[in-house]
């Protein structure tokens, strides 16, 4: 049990970066960048990322018994914002891709553990 206590204080503090990251991202670089960068799918869906990672830590923190599936919603999230930032690239938007594809494998992760538990 202390190995999963481990990777869920893992996966909360990879949906903390991710939600920080993405935040930072969206205030204070897509929206000054505009074009692109201020889509309005674009901008909904970094809004859904930092919303399903503070939602899924929430989970987690609480040892809330629909923290998997939480998860497993976070880390579809993730992946479409990862996509979408290296869509439209540059170097703070593949930072972002990147924090939101070591957020969504930890929560997948951690999704799949709960599952078979």
């Amino acid at each position: 049990m202390q190995n999963d206590d481990r990777r869920m204080e893992a996966c909360i503090q990879q949906c903390r970066e991710c939600s920080d990251a993405c935040q930072d991202a969206l205030y204070n670089h897509c929206l000054e960048m505009g074009g692109e960068h201020a889509e309005a799918q674009h901008v909904k869906l970094m809004t859904d990322c930092i919303q399903a990672c503070m939602a899924a830590a929430d989970f987690m923190n609480r040892n809330s018994p629909y923290h998997g599936a939480v998860c497993a919603a976070c880390a579809e999230i993730c992946e479409s914002c990862a996509e979408s930032c290296e869509r439209i690239g540059g170097e703070i938007m593949e930072r972002c891709a990147e924090v939101c594809r070591r957020c969504a494998e930890s929560c997948r992760d951690l999704s799949k553990m709960k599952k078979a538990a």
